[in-house]
């Protein structure tokens, strides 16, 4: 497989087959973000793509569940995506599922029978940057969605019959604010009730445009320390069942998984012990 860039997909999909059908990300402007910043997004010729089901298909290949990438697949137009979801079907015809990341807004210009046809051709599993439950971190982020519109854009799609998953960030709403951030995470997921999530806990680099307001002094980076114990609360708190979780601390290489609500005191258990090792470090920013 030919692949432009940096390849970003959920550990759940570490089994599909990830199929290029974009380079880089179509929104790229949420301040944190730098996987894709040095690309120009664009769209891949359907030629390509076909080129690519043929050759995974002389190699034997006959994967189940398919990845599409790059940033946010989902922001194709739609006749476009039913193109490839075709062309899917006809060198793999046994596929259960097609996955892909997408954005509130990828959703919101969609109609409802657009997302009805999507479903029918094999579109499963939606991963969506939520981030944080804070409507005031979403708009300092310049991300690209408010909590109502996430709320409107996940029922639409759960109406639709598509699985919602979630990307968050604990440490997006800066220093002092985690626990509050928790609160409303939690709050808005026990609403909307995602299958999987995954936690991306704050990684910054220096060349992020959210650097500039950390030396403006528009943002306060939260520690590491910060960060552990807003996860920490909002496992305490989501009461979702059957919920896949995974987080990642980079910095600190720490990992927390499981599965809600049957392992939830392991994991809690295993954030005391890290949280416990932090409160006697010096003060630990997650900033290369």
């Amino acid at each position: 497989m030919n692949y432009e860039g940096q390849i970003c997909r959920a550990p759940m999909e570490r089994a599909s087959y990830m199929l290029p059908v974009a380079v880089g990300c179509s929104y790229n402007r949420c301040k944190f973000c730098m996987l894709f910043k040095h690309l120009k997004y664009r769209e891949l010729p359907l030629t390509q793509v076909e080129e690519e089901l043929k050759r995974v298909q002389r190699a034997g290949g006959f994967p189940k569940r398919i990845f599409l990438g790059d940033g946010n697949a989902f922001g194709l137009e739609t006749s476009r995506l039913l193109k490839i979801l075709y062309m899917i079907r006809s060198y793999f015809p046994d596929f259960e599922s097609v996955n892909m990341d997408a954005t509130v807004t990828n959703i919101r210009l969609k109609s409802d029978e657009e997302l009805r046809k999507l479903y029918s051709a094999g579109v499963r599993h939606l991963y969506l940057g939520i981030e944080s439950g804070l409507d005031d971190v979403l708009k300092f982020m310049d991300k690209d969605h408010s909590l109502s519109e996430a709320y409107e854009a996940i029922q639409r799609i759960q109406e639709a019959r598509m699985v919602y998953d979630a990307h968050i960030m604990t440490g997006a709403a800066g220093k002092g604010r985690g626990i509050c951030s928790a609160q409303k995470t939690a709050e808005f997921f026990n609403r909307t009730k995602p299958r999987r999530i995954i936690n991306f806990s704050m990684f910054l680099h220096k060349e992020a445009p959210l650097y500039q307001d950390i030396e403006a002094g528009r943002f306060k980076p939260a520690s590491e320390l910060e960060n552990l114990q807003e996860e920490k609360r909002l496992l305490e708190l989501l009461s979702v069942e059957n919920l896949e979780y995974d987080g990642f601390h980079d910095f600190i290489e720490y990992r927390v998984r499981g599965r809600l609500p049957e392992n939830r005191k392991s994991m809690i258990d295993s954030l005391e012990k890290c949280i416990e090792k932090y409160l006697t470090k010096d003060e630990v920013i997650a900033i290369i």
